[in-house]
């Protein structure tokens, strides 16, 4: 389906983000309007966004809404999109609504690997869908895949506990390879070493001064680190002053991936003589 819309002058041409955007939202409402339909507009990763694209994007919606135009929009992201939302516009909090998504509930869990194998005409023996949900911990993703790599192993109609353990090594080697190894691949050396150490103190949130404590380093010293790897959407904050890896069991990754611990050492900075010279 297509619209026929007459092109506009002097629109979005103001070289500003925020009132370029609301002028194009505008007129697509009002598109969508007189042909009764509605617009959705689906972002992810929305935390990656610069603070001037998300504040330019909660400032167009808002003028859409307050013209009770057909547009709405769906973000996903990490748990801190609430605040960064909230840090744009302080009216986000009135204009969006923030759900949390989690790992499935135990029931939907097992349907999410039983069914499909049902429409296949197999099963899922009870004590492997046990076993399954233990070693995901419900993790969509992760269901996934070690759904995939027991289906591969599995000889009958019937995926036993036995195949779900066949499949573990399997299962472990694809998500360090791929989920898991993208992740670390943009941490420096300092990066990596936080994130040994908060594996180090395992899988639950930890406080900043706990993992300062570990590299035998100050609070304050690591304070950029920890933001940077926030900003990366390795860690996120659950409540203030703690902070918890971004998916699970990305601490037992690390201890695969990096069996000692080593701290780069604190660079310092060259002293300069009075004349300001090295």
């Amino acid at each position: 389906m297509t619209w026929d819309v007459e092109p506009a002058e002097g629109l979005a041409d103001h070289g500003d983000l925020a009132l370029d955007l609301t002028d194009v939202l505008v007129a697509l409402g009002q598109a969508a309007q007189e042909h009764g339909r509605g617009v959705a507009i689906l972002v992810d990763e929305v935390q990656f966004l610069r603070s001037a694209q998300l504040e330019a994007m909660i400032q167009a919606l808002h003028k859409t809404v307050q013209r009770k135009l057909p547009i709405t929009f769906v973000g996903a992201g990490l748990p801190q999109i609430a605040e960064l939302a909230g840090d744009a516009k302080s009216y986000a909090e009135r204009l969006f609504r923030f759900p949390e998504i989690d790992s499935l509930g135990d029931d939907d869990a097992r349907e999410a690997l039983i069914r499909p194998a049902e429409l296949e005409e197999a099963s899922f023996a009870s004590d492997a869908v046990d076993l399954a949900l233990e070693i995901t911990k419900g993790y969509p993703y992760f269901l996934q895949e070690l759904g995939y790599q027991a289906w591969e192993i599995a000889a009958g109609p019937e995926i036993t506990a036995d195949d779900i353990d066949a499949a573990r090594e399997g299962y472990l080697t694809k998500l360090d390879r791929s989920f898991f190894r993208v992740r670390l691949d943009r941490a420096t050396g300092l990066q990596t070493a936080y994130l040994r150490a908060m594996a180090e103190l395992g899988p639950d949130a930890h406080k900043a001064a706990d993992v300062a404590r570990v590299l035998k380093r100050e609070s304050t010293q690591l304070g950029p680190t920890r933001a940077e790897l926030i900003d990366m959407g390795l860690l996120y904050t659950p409540e203030h002053g703690y902070a918890a890896f971004t998916v699970p069991d990305f601490d037992q990754f690390m201890l695969r991936a990096v069996p000692e611990l080593v701290v780069p050492e604190v660079r310092r900075r060259a002293r300069r003589t009075s004349d300001g010279h090295p």
